[in-house]
């Protein structure tokens, strides 16, 4: 790396509910080192804040690199410019002023957004959607989030919470979601709500279910990995509740296929690399369903950065704040 690279340094962080990832992403979005450190939400805000100064420091210290700024990523709604967190249900956190506290103790300017919004900015700079202006990348994990870029330009919305896709609402008065709607996207296809219906469709018929059961020790510990293994066996419950999850998630993006006409879908999250047929079935669902213009040049993929499109994107959307602000690296 040359020096100039070098000075363009910036410390990603992707803040779970369990665990805080930093990684070191240079100016052309490479990631050059990375770490990762436990974390108890328990604590509450002061205890989660402290162990991610924390873990910065530790990392700076590891590695001797002088970073020039700090981008976060983290589940939840974050005001754009105040970078405070209005509300993370992982953390059940409510109004944090996280950036204010990080650059108190760090003294590096500081970015805070939604880690969705990161994953889809680093997928559209440097992943699955490079050189594409209009996409909308789909996060299927625990729950649902999204991202949308349109024209050019990564959407903000009127408070920064552009791209909740998870909680558009596919069945009136459906499901309970852990937002204050029913019915939403989320409580059907989330990888929370697959172990929920999982669950739900063992205790009604034990003996249909006894391989689900039988994989996740009992039946609480059934979860969306377990239907993916079942699925996998041959199991035709695994199989029903597979196909089911396909037509909700199909739902869900027709809807916003026919809204936005994205050149590009990009599906990622846990849910889909842990059953790759999703992306499959649900495209052909969605071909089949959405208006013609929707899908006359949609192409749709797999999103590529893995597990470090959060840090990677985080990273990169502070530099790009930092310096559209004047905060250059000395």
């Amino acid at each position: 790396m040359t020096k100039g690279e070098r000075r363009h340094l910036i410390l990603g962080v992707d803040l779970g509910g369990t665990k805080v990832e930093t990684a070191l992403i240079d100016g052309a979005g490479n990631l050059i080192s990375s770490e990762k450190y436990l974390t108890q939400p328990d604590k509450g805000p002061d205890g989660v804040i402290a162990d991610i100064i924390n873990c910065v420091e530790d990392y700076q210290g590891k590695t001797g690199e002088r970073i020039y700024g700090l981008g976060v990523g983290m589940a939840g709604q974050v005001e754009k410019d105040t970078g405070v967190v209005r509300f993370s249900p992982n953390l059940r956190w409510h109004a944090v002023p996280l950036k204010s506290r990080l650059e108190k103790a760090l003294k590096v300017p500081v970015v805070v957004n939604n880690d969705v919004r990161a994953a889809t900015w680093a997928e559209w700079q440097y992943g699955a959607g490079r050189g594409v202006n209009d996409l909308v990348c789909l996060f299927v994990g625990t729950g649902i989030g999204g991202g949308i870029v349109s024209g050019g330009r990564l959407l903000d919305g009127c408070l920064n919470t552009a791209g909740e896709l998870g909680h558009l609402t596919i069945v009136a008065g459906g499901r309970r979601c852990h937002c204050p709607n029913r019915g939403c996207l989320e409580a059907y296809a989330g990888g929370w709500a697959i172990a929920e219906r999982a669950q739900e469709a063992v205790r009604n018929n034990p003996e249909a279910g006894q391989r689900l059961s039988d994989l996740a020790g009992s039946l609480e510990n059934i979860s969306a990995e377990t239907v993916a293994q079942a699925y996998y066996a041959g199991d035709k419950l695994a199989g029903r509740l597979v196909e089911e999850t396909v037509d909700y998630l199909a739902a869900g993006i027709v809807g916003i296929l026919n809204a936005l006409n994205p050149c590009l879908l990009v599906l990622g999250g846990g849910v889909i690399t842990g059953l790759p047929e999703y992306l499959h079935k649900t495209e052909t669902k969605i071909r089949a369903s959405a208006l013609e213009t929707a899908v006359e040049r949609l192409v749709v993929a797999t999103a590529s950065l893995g597990n470090k499109s959060v840090v990677i994107g985080a990273a990169g959307l502070a530099r790009k704040r930092i310096l559209e602000n004047g905060l250059r690296p000395n």
